[in-house]
């Protein structure tokens, strides 16, 4: 079976390649006939080409836009095809559950959580799919209304994680437990123990396996506030942060164009992509202070540098924009700290340009 699924990995590969859903479909249809069962199709066939795609584009090989494309053929590929009947794998272990799966609001990667969607439907439990971006006050209403056995909720942005947290103890104060998974919480899941989740999935086969034995419901007396999972909120940092966001975004640019006078000769679209850099920056720190996490920034600032490397752009572009933040922000220490680490990731990585480039 390795090799029939290796060949539709390829033939997919070359599918979304190509932009061509009709042999997209094909190619899952044939692993399928030849005895390939959906769950294997989901997770080692369009879970690894979608990773591919993702790859592919932080590389700088595929267009925004072309990544668009082929997430969007793996979707309707899913809908059209992996419908079959529960695989057996757990025939006999668990009665069905009832699992509502989401995206935390302001997540818009939704496929993760649409693959483990299948996967659990695979398994024979009964699932509400809920998609991308769901506002949490309207979670958490849709949930009173239909009481699911768990909440399964889907995060690949770290920089959503305050707005996950909020989620989860929202959700576990109606009685519902809760499985994350996704990369935002971490490859070990250790922002998901962070942030108070009943349990946490680095895949879908291993969030089906945790609900077959079942997650137990939060009690009553386990509701809890954001600070007492995260005391280090008490200093305000991540509120004073997050609050004044767009304003530390103007003031950067502005001292950006003072000391780099290259930049008073970007065009629009360069200031645009440098207000956007700055803008992430300022969201992965303020994700950084919630978790009290110096990886999650100092990570996305090694993810962003290998990014614009891969575009010809050297990743020390960003120290200026953290140069000014951290003369802002010189009265938070923890900002500071975050600040002054993710220079040193930046410096790490070699020399400059020799020519302005188009990010801050």
């Amino acid at each position: 079976m390795g090799s029939v699924l290796a060949r539709a990995r390829e033939e997919l590969w070359q599918a979304v390649l190509a932009r061509d859903e009709y042999a997209a479909r094909r190619v899952v249809d044939a692993a399928l006939e030849a005895g390939a069962d959906g769950e294997d199709v989901l997770l080692e066939v369009i879970a690894r080409v979608q990773d591919k795609v993702g790859a592919a584009w932080a590389a700088g090989r595929m267009t925004v836009a072309q990544e668009h494309a082929a997430t969007a053929i793996h979707e309707r590929v899913i809908a059209a095809t992996v419908h079959g009947p529960p695989s057996g794998r757990d025939a006999g272990a668990q009665a069905a559950r009832t699992v509502a799966v989401a995206c935390v609001d302001g997540e818009w990667h939704a496929l993760p959580a649409r693959i483990l969607a299948e996967v659990l439907r695979l398994r024979g439990h009964r699932i509400d799919f809920l998609g991308a971006q769901v506002p949490t006050p309207h979670l958490i209403a849709h949930l009173h209304q239909t009481a699911p056995d768990t909440v399964a909720l889907s995060s690949t942005l770290p920089t959503r994680l305050p707005t996950a947290h909020t989620a989860i103890t929202a959700i576990q104060a109606i009685g519902i437990p809760v499985l994350v998974g996704g990369a935002a919480f971490g490859a070990d899941g250790h922002r998901a123990r962070l942030l108070g989740a009943d349990a946490w999935a680095p895949d879908a086969r291993a969030a089906a396996d945790l609900l077959a034995d079942g997650i137990p419901r939060p009690g009553p007396g386990d509701a809890r506030q954001a600070i007492d999972d995260l005391p280090h909120l008490g200093d305000q940092e991540y509120t004073m942060v997050s609050r004044s966001k767009w304003q530390l975004v103007r003031s950067t640019l502005a001292g950006l164009e003072a000391r780099l006078p290259a930049m008073r000769s970007y065009t629009e679209e360069q200031h645009e992509r440098t207000a956007e850099d700055v803008a992430h920056v300022v969201d992965f720190l303020s994700a950084g202070l919630y978790t009290d996490d110096a990886d999650l920034f100092t990570g996305f600032l090694a993810w962003t540098g290998d990014i614009l490397e891969a575009r010809g752009v050297a990743a020390h572009v960003l120290d200026p924009a953290l140069t000014l933040l951290r003369e802002e922000l010189q009265d938070f220490p923890r900002a500071v700290a975050l600040l002054t680490q993710g220079s040193s990731v930046l410096r790490g990585r070699g020399a400059p340009p020799s020519t302005a480039g188009s990010s801050a």
